[in-house]
């Protein structure tokens, strides 16, 4: 049966073009001002009265602000080869990628470093990693194990998390960005389904904030009897044309303060 997003896909092309027109919140005044072409010209290739060539599409697509990925549907929809590859990471071609990833990750150490896909589940980490896997229940950890409920579920690390209301918000904040950005199902139902998971104490009747001195939003975790404090950065592949490596998100912990950082490189 198709799912929902392959229902989506299955649309003529001025049909998705206005999907994703109307999902951005533009009018086609707006977007056909942005691309350089007469609001006619658009009003015909949404409703199929025009065939809008590859380039237009390409065009519009960069003004929509498409991932890699719904740039491949769109052409798909119009009858073109997709413009990016989108091959497993297991495969014999993406070795490269794989080992640059594994370097990376292996330079981090002992600081926690993982590699998350477009979904959040984690594709590769470093031994660091387990800093945060530890008391977590098994069925979290199995595969493909997902990061986002491994932090967010009171059987994994949300427990440890002391300021869990704050990091939870910004982790459902980007969720929901992406969301936003891709309108793709399964990243809807995982959003429902990680912000229902229950505190794992009382939940705060106010919004926790950053404090005023910190400069990101840490991440503070009780580890063996210690609190840490880290912060956490995420890379990308520059310029890919590939799908799966477009969609990889690479990310380090570093210490946000001098004694979490003794305490874990000792």
């Amino acid at each position: 049966m198709p799912t929902a997003t392959d229902k989506r896909h299955q649309r003529p092309v001025g049909e998705l073009m206005r999907h994703w027109r109307e999902q951005r919140g533009l009018s086609q005044l707006v977007l056909a001002t942005r691309a350089e072409i007469s609001t006619r010209h658009l009003s015909f290739m949404e409703t199929g009265r025009s065939s809008p060539s590859r380039e237009m599409l390409l065009r519009l697509a960069e003004q929509l602000e498409l991932p890699h990925r719904e740039q491949n549907h769109l052409l798909l929809a119009a009858g073109f080869a997709p413009a990016y590859g989108d091959s497993p990471l297991d495969a014999q071609e993406m070795a490269p990628v794989r080992e640059t990833l594994r370097q990376i990750l292996a330079g981090h150490d002992p600081l926690p470093a993982l590699v998350v896909d477009r979904g959040w589940n984690i594709v590769e980490h470093n031994s660091g990693f387990a800093l945060f896997t530890e008391g977590a229940a098994p069925h979290l950890l199995r595969g493909p194990m997902n990061a986002l409920r491994l932090a967010l579920h009171p059987e994994g690390m949300a427990p440890r998390i002391l300021n869990f209301a704050e990091w939870r918000a910004h982790l459902l904040t980007r969720l929901q960005r992406r969301v936003t950005l891709t309108a793709e199902p399964r990243l809807t139902e995982l959003y429902r389904e990680v912000s229902a998971y229950p505190y794992p104490g009382p939940q705060p009747e106010t919004p926790e904030v950053p404090d005023s001195g910190d400069l990101m939003v840490p991440l503070r975790i009780g580890y063996r009897g210690a609190e840490l404090a880290l912060f956490c950065t995420i890379a990308t592949f520059g310029m890919p044309l590939d799908i799966t490596v477009a969609e990889l998100a690479i990310e380090t912990f570093f210490p946000a303060d001098a004694a979490t950082g003794a305490l874990l490189r000792g």
